[in-house]
């Protein structure tokens, strides 16, 4: 079995969401929240169980904690784009929020609820940045009231676009401690865990290294983890033909609206729209293709983020 990846939840989980690796979720949850929302200690309220996976295609494996005075998180590493992720990310963190209150207990007893939610794609269009952070804010100036609600995206593409990138191109973006736990979820088979270069030379994740390159499946989990490694290297595969189809595409019609529309919309504005059609080209595509092979709908969804509507539409249709 080739080397194991940190990016596939299950891996993940098993790194992070065990009794034995505590100091390692600590490390990646300080290194993620604010100076106030440190933690010293956590327990694990879903520790890492392979019946969580059992017959489950696309399962989630994330991982709940409290720390020790009562703050409760949620982490987990989204392989695939789902649709609606930010309405499911909202989801999990209400329950994790509202999930603390028993009955007959008073609501001042809530504590404050953060979702780290780590994404194998980019889901925040508007930033260029890898680690967002959201709060309820008021509209006009900013103003914070609703302080219990925070939820963090760290999108991986962002922070490592180059799956060529070498080690001292790495280093140059490393300037912290959230950077050396992304460094190691995108880039871990650039590290050794026992010749770590400044400024990667630390005890978590030097222990990080060593259980990736230690950990052994079951054969039920060795299953389950190819299965969703599979899903991964379709997305990515997906991803590239539908890039470079689109970098074609958007050539081609660039040229042609550059040449008819000449300087009022230029070849440039031109290669970008043709490359956003060709992409939705490349992902149409991609849509047929499954459709013929069998595939199930939701697998369809998540790989091309099509809504199910427009899939239903082609199946109608026949035009596939």
């Amino acid at each position: 079995m080739e080397k194991i990846t940190p990016k596939v939840d299950l891996a993940f989980k098993k790194i992070f969401g065990v009794e034995e690796n505590k100091d390692l979720l600590i490390s990646l949850i300080n290194a993620t929240v604010s100076p106030e929302d440190q933690v010293v200690d956590v327990t694990l309220l879903n520790p890492y169980n392979p019946k969580d996976f059992r017959g489950a295609k696309l399962s989630i494996l994330d991982i709940k904690a409290v720390g020790e005075t009562g703050k409760r998180f949620n982490i987990e590493i989204q392989i695939t784009d789902e649709a609606d992720y930010d309405k499911r990310a909202l989801y999990y963190w209400a329950k994790l929020y509202t999930d603390q209150l028993k009955v007959s207990e008073d609501y001042s007893t809530l504590n404050k609820a953060i979702g780290i939610h780590i994404l194998n794609f980019i889901s925040i269009t508007d930033s260029s940045k890898y680690h967002n952070v959201f709060h309820i804010t008021e509209k006009e100036s900013g103003l914070p009231y609703f302080r219990d609600l925070e939820l963090h995206t760290i999108e991986l593409i962002k922070f490592s676009k180059d799956p060529k990138e070498d080690l001292d191109s790495l280093l140059k973006k490393v300037k912290n401690s959230l950077d050396i736990w992304t460094a190691f979820l995108t880039r871990h088979e650039l590290l050794n865990k026992d010749n770590l270069p400044q400024p990667l030379a630390n005890n978590s994740l030097k222990k990080a290294l060593h259980v990736l390159d230690t950990m052994n499946f079951t054969d039920e989990e060795r299953m389950a983890y190819e299965d969703h490694l599979k899903w991964l290297r379709i997305e990515a595969n997906t991803l590239e033909k539908a890039r470079r189809e689109g970098m074609r595409i958007g050539e081609e019609q660039g040229m042609r609206i550059g040449e008819e529309q000449g300087m009022r919309i230029g070849e440039e504005k031109g290669m970008r729209i043709g490359e956003e059609q060709g992409m939705q080209k490349g992902k149409l595509a991609i849509a047929k293709a499954m459709l013929l092979k069998g595939y199930p709908m939701e697998d369809i969804v998540l790989l091309t983020g099509f809504p199910s509507s427009h899939i239903q539409d082609l199946i109608k249709e026949k035009d596939f």
